[in-house]
């Protein structure tokens, strides 16, 4: 560990002693109003919506907030959706938020990590593409369906 390292974590214990610096679980926000902030919430697509919004509703008016997620790592269980992926379709039009987006090239890991995310990104494009085409070919079947049933009645 260099010097900058140890003087760094040191100011740092400093300040969350002095609560210039906290970190607290989202459980806690409830009730809370979070002004003169700079406020990061990490992992935001393993909230709900009813969490994501509780935390939203927590900044005051000279706070500045950032939420982090990747909606590829979502670990909720499987009968709850991420309040992320609502939250960005929800608030895209409201003036003052921004929205980022990273891709595999923005990726600082090994070099093979950005392969990998490419792979699986094509393979869930693929997947997606057949869910589309079998519903397509359901929708055809049930039309084809219906005309015949309509051809039946007429005769």
């Amino acid at each position: 560990m260099t010097p900058s390292m140890i003087c760094c974590r040191q100011k740092t214990q400093l300040f969350i002693t002095n609560r210039v610096i906290e970190v607290a679980p989202l459980a806690f926000m409830r009730g809370r109003t979070l002004d003169h902030a700079f406020i990061i919430l990490d992992e935001a697509q393993n909230c709900t919506t009813t969490q994501l919004k509780m935390f939203l509703t927590r900044i005051g008016p000279s706070a500045k907030a950032i939420i982090t997620g990747d909606l590829s790592q979502i670990d909720l269980p499987g009968h709850q959706k991420s309040g992320l992926r609502k939250a960005l379709q929800i608030l895209a039009p409201i003036n003052g938020i921004g929205q980022l987006y990273l891709s595999s090239e923005d990726v600082v890991r090994h070099r093979l990590v950005k392969e990998i995310i490419k792979s699986y990104d094509l393979a869930d494009e693929a997947d997606e593409a057949e869910k589309i085409r079998i519903r397509e070919a359901k929708d055809a079947i049930n039309e084809a369906q219906k005309a015949d049933n309509n051809i039946q009645l007429k005769s």
